[in-house]
C-alpha cells in the first residue's frame, strides 16, 4: 500500500512538471511566436492600401506550435508540402533567348482551365509569372501554392525555369545567377505577348532576388503591374555570412551547394572548361560562388558578385508595387540584415516581416496538410494581387521620391 501511494505521488510530480513545462511553452509561443506581421514602408498610398486591402497583414500569424524554430520551418515545410500537396500538370513552352540559350516556360494547366484559356492560345485572362528558388523549378513544393493562388484569381500561371533546370538541356555554356535578370526580361516580353490581361509576378528566394533586380533595372518600362517576393536575400552580402554559420545553417548551405554542383554538371556535355575537382570539393554556397558563379559571370571575386547581387541601395529604383514577405527568423536573412531603413523610405516597396516562418516555411495549424489554396503563401498572394487587380489606381503612384 505504501508503495502504491509513493507511485501516486511520483506520478503527480511528473504530471505537475509536465503541466508546468506546457504552461511555460504556451506562454512563450503566444508571446514570442504569435504576432502580426510588421509592415515596413514609407507612409503613403501604398502602405494605406496594404493595411486596408490585405487583411492577412493585419492578422496574427500562428506558426505550427511544434515547429516554430526557423530551421524546422524551413526543412519540414518543404518536406511536408512536397509529400502532401498534389503535383501540378504543365504545358511546356521552350523559349530561345537572344544568345541561343533556352529557358522552359511551364504553363500550369489547372490555372489555364480556371482562367478559361484554350491550350496554346492568347487570352484576355491575366498571367501570374513565378520564379522559383536557387535550384528549384516548376515542381517545387511552394510553386503548388502559388498555382493554387493563380486559379483563385482566375489568372494563368507560368513558371520560368532557369537555364539548365526543369529537365531542359543547356544549349550554351551559360547558367543562371542572382544577376540573370536579362533572361527574365526576355521571358517577360515573351509572356506579355500571350495575354491581353494584367501581368503580375512572384519570386521565391533567389527568384525574388532576380525579380527585384529586373524591376530595379527596368524602372517604368516593365509591363508588370505588381510583384510579390518571398524569403529573398535582399542583402546578399550580409545574408551570405548568415548562411555559413555553424552548425545548422552550414548544413543547409552544404545541401544547397550540392544541388548547385548537380546543376553545373549539365555543362559537361558542352565541353565547358571548369575546375571540376574544385567544384566537387565545394561544401558551402560561398565556396561554390567563389569557384564557379563569380568567374562565370565576370566578377573578379565572390564579394564583388555578392555586392552586385545585393538589393541594398536598389529598392528605391523599383517603380511598381512590390511586397516582400520575410520572416524575422529566416536563417539566411534574419531581421538584423534586412534593409528595413531603405524600405521605410520607399513608397513602392513594402516589407511584411513575420516573427516566425523560417526560409519559405510559413507553416500554420497543428498539422499543415491543408489544400494548397489555404497555405499562407497562397492566401497572401490571393489577397495582395486580388486587391491590386480590383484597385488599379494604386499603380498610379507619384514619381516623387
Amino acid at each position: 500500500m505504501i508503495g502504491f501511494f509513493s507511485y501516486i505521488c511520483e506520478l503527480k510530480k511528473e504530471l505537475l512538471v509536465g503541466i508546468s513545462i506546457s504552461i511555460i511553452y504556451i506562454t512563450y509561443y503566444l508571446v514570442e511566436a504569435v504576432k502580426k506581421p510588421v509592415i515596413i514602408c514609407r507612409k503613403g498610398e501604398f502602405l494605406d492600401f496594404l493595411e486596408e486591402k490585405v487583411p492577412l497583414l493585419n492578422e496574427r500569424y500562428w506558426p505550427t506550435p511544434w515547429c516554430v524554430e526557423s530551421r524546422l520551418q524551413t526543412v519540414i515545410g518543404s518536406l511536408l508540402r512536397t509529400r502532401l500537396l498534389s503535383p501540378v500538370q504543365y504545358r511546356r513552352e521552350v523559349l530561345t533567348l537572344s544568345d541561343g540559350g533556352q529557358v522552359a516556360l511551364d504553363w500550369a494547366i489547372a490555372a489555364e482551365d480556371g482562367a478559361g484559356v484554350k491550350e496554346g492560345g492568347k487570352g484576355g485572362a491575366g498571367v501570374m509569372l513565378v520564379l522559383p528558388g536557387v535550384t528549384g523549378d516548376a515542381r517545387a513544393d511552394y510553386v503548388r501554392c502559388l498555382v493554387a493562388a493563380a486559379v483563385q484569381l482566375r489568372l494563368r500561371c507560368v513558371v520560368v525555369n532557369y537555364r539548365g533546370l526543369g529537365g531542359l538541356p543547356l544549349t550554351t555554356p551559360r547558367l543562371y545567377s542572382a544577376v540573370s535578370h536579362s533572361d527574365l526580361a526576355e521571358a517577360v516580353r515573351a509572356i506579355e505577348k500571350k495575354t491581353d490581361g494584367p501581368l503580375v509576378a512572384t519570386g521565391v528566394s533567389l527568384g525574388g532576388l532576380v525579380l527585384t533586380q529586373y524591376l530595379a533595372a527596368s524602372a517604368d518600362s516593365t509591363p508588370l503591374l505588381a510583384a510579390l517576393v518571398v524569403s529573398s536575400p535582399l542583402d546578399v552580402v550580409r545574408g551570405s555570412e548568415c548562411i555559413e554559420r555553424w552548425p545548422v545553417n552550414a548544413l543547409l548551405s552544404y545541401h544547397i551547394a550540392r544541388n548547385l554542383r548537380r546543376a553545373v554538371e549539365a555543362m559537361r556535355t558542352l565541353g565547358a572548361v571548369l575546375d571540376w575537382g574544385a567544384l566537387e570539393r565545394c561544401r558551402s554556397v560561398r565556396q561554390f560562388d567563389s569557384i564557379f558563379t563569380a568567374p562565370h559571370f565576370g566578377f573578379p571575386t565572390v564579394d564583388d558578385y555578392y555586392r552586385e547581387a545585393s538589393l541594398r541601395g536598389k529598392l528605391n529604383r523599383v517603380r511598381v508595387p512590390l511586397l516582400c514577405l520575410c520572416a524575422a527568423d529566416d536563417p539566411f536573412q534574419p531581421l538584423e540584415v534586412i534593409p528595413t531603413a531603405e524600405a521605410a523610405e520607399s513608397e513602392r516597396v513594402a516589407l511584411a516581416v513575420t516573427a516566425r516562418g523560417g526560409h519559405i516555411g510559413f507553416l500554420e495549424g497543428w498539422w499543415p496538410s491543408s489544400p494548397p489554396r489555404d497555405h499562407y503563401l497562397s492566401r497572401l498572394a490571393v489577397q495582395y494581387f486580388g486587391a491590386i487587380l480590383k484597385h488599379p489606381d494604386i499603380l498610379k503612384l507619384s514619381n516623387n521620391n
